[in-house]
């Protein structure tokens, strides 16, 4: 369980050994999806997410630290609760496919705010595209048509079959159109779907094709750049758009236009101004933040004619949330391993002391160090 004493010693970690942080890697997340099953992960993820919204005013946010570079950005995001603090290191570099890499890739942390002590150490790659999906099927349950099962994915990438299935098993999407630039990246998304129980996958030939007639548009382009993939003229009556793709200064996918027409939705104003699509709106355009229509504090989705947008940039809450399941998940099931990320000390006092080793580890510590050398000057020979 998560500590629940602020300001006090917790007895939490007594129970299995002292300081021990709990490491999360791809291969552990896998495997909790494989005993929980998807659906239900992201039916409870989808729950945590709603409850933290909902008590948006007891965080401590900040808009992201980003460092912005040709090739794309680094961002550091906190966040905390007064029991919790987390964090998450993530990049976005659009090119990274040509050298074998993801376009976003991404580790964080959770730790315990008495302490300060780390609870956990998780890969963030896929549990970003989890907790991304599934805020955008959250924002379009309140702000879709009740009567939505069509959408339309243009960007067939690494967060299309997120998206597919969290709107699929949270908003009811019985049909996808699905289109990318790249016929390899929709032939992709196609295999991974063919199996999916009640999904229809069908491919279109163009953007204006996808979302031709589609109940939700989601937009999940990775090019950074201004970008106008959805026009004015491809926008129905009653159509809620999900914009994922524009996420930091300079990269968007929806025409001004568009905008304007839309009752734009955003997670953290200060930073969706900087970042998101409405960065190219005046500073005064009006948007409202989803947590106040989760809690029933500002309306959605009016009538059915309505065009709703959410301007999804990804925001530290959402990490927090994330990390807060996995934890909890991983804990109960005995998935990750504990490592010792902290030193462990006779005396609190004495950190210099964790500099000395004893000397069985200190012969393995420089066989290791020779092994490394020795391979090191072998590579340079050949």
């Amino acid at each position: 369980m998560l500590p629940s004493q602020p300001g006090s010693c917790p007895t939490r970690f007594s129970s299995h050994h002292p300081f021990h942080t709990r490491w999360v890697v791809p291969a552990d997340l896998a495997r909790l999806v494989a005993h929980e099953g998807l659906a239900r992960v992201m039916r409870d993820l989808g729950d945590i997410l709603l409850a933290d919204f909902r008590r948006w005013p007891q965080f401590d946010k900040v808009a992201r630290v980003a460092a912005h570079s040709d090739d794309g950005v680094i961002e550091l995001m906190p966040i905390a609760d007064g029991r919790l603090h987390a964090f998450k290191y993530v990049n976005g570099h659009p090119g990274n496919g040509r050298c074998g890499m993801p376009t976003v890739m991404a580790f964080g942390g959770l730790a315990d705010v008495a302490t300060g002590f780390p609870l956990l150490v998780s890969e963030m790659t896929i549990a970003t595209a989890l907790r991304t999906a599934v805020t955008s099927a959250l924002a379009a349950r309140a702000l879709a048509r009740a009567d939505a099962r069509t959408m339309a994915i243009v960007g067939n990438g690494a967060q299309s079959e997120f998206q597919a299935l969290a709107f699929h098993t949270l908003s009811g999407i019985r049909t996808l159109r699905v289109f990318d630039v790249d016929p390899a990246a929709t032939d992709k998304l196609c295999a991974n779907l063919a199996d999916t129980p009640g999904l229809d996958v069908v491919r279109a030939a163009s953007v204006a094709d996808a979302v031709a007639g589609a109940d939700i548009v989601s937009l999940l382009t990775a090019d950074k750049r201004r970008a106008t993939v959805l026009t004015d003229a491809m926008v129905e009556p009653g159509m809620h758009i999900n914009a994922v793709g524009g996420d930091c200064p300079g990269k968007t996918e929806v025409a001004p236009e568009v905008l304007r027409r839309a009752s734009v939705f955003v997670e953290y104003a200060p930073q969706s101004r900087i970042e998101g699509e409405i960065q190219q709106m005046p500073a005064d355009f009006p948007v409202t933040e989803l947590w106040s229509v989760f809690c029933g504090a500002a309306p959605g989705r009016s009538d059915a004619a309505q065009i709703t947008l959410f301007d999804s940039v990804g925001f530290a809450l959402e990490d927090f949330s994330v990390l807060r399941y996995l934890y909890d998940a991983c804990e109960r099931l005995d998935i990750g391993e504990r490592v010792r990320l902290v030193p462990e000390l006779r005396d609190p006092r004495d950190l210099y002391g964790a500099l000395r080793v004893d000397s069985s580890a200190g012969a393995t510590a420089m066989a290791v160090a020779a092994a490394i050398a020795g391979a090191t000057a072998t590579a340079a020979v050949t």
